[in-house]
């Protein structure tokens, strides 16, 4: 397989129309390089990119890929800007509060460069419009935080044969990598299945160093540039990945998988799965079970509270989240501690056992180990603090 990164791969994109004097000068820097020059600039010109999503890692790269100079960006972005972005988010500022991270994203654009024409899909990339928005660009970049919608862009990618940069953070960590199914592997053959529900934490739950996004954001640009003009070798078959606290760089080859179900040598999936949440989980069978009949809401919880009644309100957060905000009356005992059942013998048993956390996700794991442990009065919060802060006390934080 040795022959899939040793190939030399070709430009993207042929080169557009000359230059007028006013792009002379702008990309000037660009034209005196000589592995790029003005043929280079002229397929940067001449491409056609999609972002997916305008958030941490889509901002570096809009701001950046603008910058040089790429022709027509697509922004595909459903959410509003929130102050809590604005840490990692570079492309929205403080006036932009509220406003459509898309429509926030193609005013800086028109800022830093505007001969770029900017194509804003205000929308939820999904099965039903993810193939005709694709086909409409040369290359993709993925700036998204879930699964769902990796292994949706992935596939869309492959049936479209399109070249996939990719990019995950968390915490002080990156990943990227190009995929491209025509000239190596594809995400499956990376990560074939995506990891249980609950075991990899999103950046809502675990946070993010907001440099990290400039940093992966801007890998991510410069592969986009390098597949676009055919210069330099794209990390097609290897996977970067980054330490900002060792400040590290290395990378790691993948192989393409022959038994990949989607780029492997006998395909079994020729088309997009009906539905993507399934695949990827929200929850776990155990954690879907529990939580029916033994779910409560925030308002419940804040009757529960007013009416004086007995019970165990234990928040499963880790204790720097705790910090930022609580929900009145609650103990923290982490969510470890119920996987690892080192806190079960702590409980009591003469009153009902309610759980919360931030959203709902992992209060609903820890009452599938209780209810599991025979703890038949528990229940979980739909919602967690977020809920809590949005309907019952709106002067405390959201993080």
């Amino acid at each position: 397989m040795a022959e899939w990164y040793i190939m030399k791969i070709p430009p993207l994109v042929s080169p557009g129309p000359a230059l007028t004097v006013d792009e002379v000068r702008r990309y000037s820097r660009h034209l005196i390089i000589p592995d790029l020059a003005m043929a280079g600039q002229q397929r940067l010109m001449n491409a056609k990119v999609l972002c997916v999503g305008a958030g941490g890692l889509g901002s570096p790269a809009l701001m950046y890929l603008a910058a040089a100079g790429v022709g027509t960006i697509g922004i595909v972005e459903f959410d509003t800007v929130d102050e809590s972005n604005l840490q990692r988010q570079i492309i929205h500022g403080q006036s932009d509060i509220g406003k459509s991270k898309a429509l926030s994203a193609k005013e800086k654009i028109a800022e830093i460069n505007p001969f770029v024409n900017v194509i804003t899909n205000e929308l939820r990339l999904d099965i039903s419009n993810v193939m005709e928005i694709f086909s409409q660009y040369d290359i993709i970049v993925d700036g998204t935080d879930n699964f769902a919608t990796r292994y949706l862009v992935n596939d869309a990618c492959v049936l479209l044969k399109k070249p996939y940069v990719w990019g995950s953070i968390y915490r002080f960590d990156g990943q990227a990598s190009v995929f491209w199914a025509e000239y190596g592997p594809c995400y499956r053959c990376l990560y074939p299945e995506p990891p249980p529900p609950g075991m990899v934490p999103s950046c809502a739950e675990g946070g993010v160093l907001g440099v990290l996004c400039a940093s992966i954001g801007s890998i991510q640009s410069t592969e986009a540039i390098k597949v676009i003009t055919g210069i330099g070798e794209p990390l097609i078959g290897s996977l970067m990945i980054y330490d900002a606290l060792e400040m590290s760089y290395r990378k790691i080859k993948v192989r393409k998988d022959p038994n990949c179900p989607l780029c492997g040598d006998k395909p079994t999936q020729t088309a997009l799965l009906p539905d993507y949440e399934a695949f990827c989980g929200v929850l776990t069978d155990a954690a879907e079970m529990a939580v029916k009949d033994s779910t409560i809401s925030v308002t419940t919880l804040k009757e529960k509270m007013d009416s004086h009644e007995k019970f165990f309100l234990i928040d499963v957060r880790e204790p720097s989240e705790w910090d930022i905000v609580k929900i009145p009356g609650a103990t923290l005992i982490p969510k470890q501690g119920f996987i690892d059942g080192s806190t079960l013998a702590t409980l009591p048993q003469d009153r009902p056992i309610i759980l919360h956390c931030k959203s709902g996700i992992r209060s609903a794991e820890c009452l599938a180990v209780l209810k599991n442990a025979g703890f038949s009065d528990a229940t979980h919060v739909s919602g967690g603090v977020v809920a809590w802060v949005k309907q019952i006390d709106p002067s405390l934080p959201i993080y």
